[in-house]
């Protein structure tokens, strides 16, 4: 117990040796401490309790170097690390189960495609020029962003308004033209 409250003072100094010379000490009770946890999963888990308390222990201490008062600071630190390892391998998992082995691709909801079909490229023509009599500026805006591809700050500096001003006419242009479009 002493031995403990030695090591987390040279822990809080900085000592990078005590990191190396606490886990041989409390490596049996973190095993434990895995194992109890392991003993509500499934009987298929794939983490073992030594790989459980290697992933927390670096979790721990991987890139930083936490300070703990006490043991059971240290135990119960120990313990959530080891609860978000179990957490984030079940989240895995469900999301394999569900087509999570995927490739995300991020795109931008904003552009549009340029190659689009001729009759939805004259569908979105019709509907801009629809919305040219009603709000000119914002089909100025919707010409800039659709077909010369340019970013929002762009086209609100070419259209000397402001970046919030050019938000609202682009969330209403797109909005009504989405209307319009959805009614031909």
């Amino acid at each position: 117990m002493d031995s403990l409250a030695l090591l987390f003072g040279r822990l809080t100094d900085g000592d990078d040796t005590a990191v190396k010379e606490l886990l041989p000490q409390v490596y049996t009770e973190l095993r434990q401490l895995a194992a109890s946890k392991l003993a509500w999963e499934r009987a298929a888990h794939t983490l073992v309790p030594t790989a459980l308390v290697n992933e927390a222990y670096l979790r721990l201490f991987g890139n930083r170097r936490p300070t703990f008062e006490n043991r059971q600071h240290f135990f119960a630190a120990a313990s959530e690390a080891m609860r978000r390892v179990l957490i984030e391998h079940a989240r895995r998992r469900q999301a394999a189960k569900r087509g999570g082995q995927g490739h995300r691709l991020e795109l931008d909801p904003d552009e549009f495609s340029t190659s689009a079909p001729d009759d939805r490229l004259l569908a979105v023509d019709e509907a801009i020029e629809q919305l040219r009599s009603a709000d000119p500026q914002a089909a100025e805006l919707v010409m800039l962003r659709y077909f010369a591809g340019l970013s929002l700050p762009a086209a609100a500096e070419i259209l000397q308004v402001s970046p919030r001003t050019a938000d609202r006419l682009w969330a209403f242009a797109k909005s009504w033209l989405h209307a319009q479009i959805k009614e031909s």
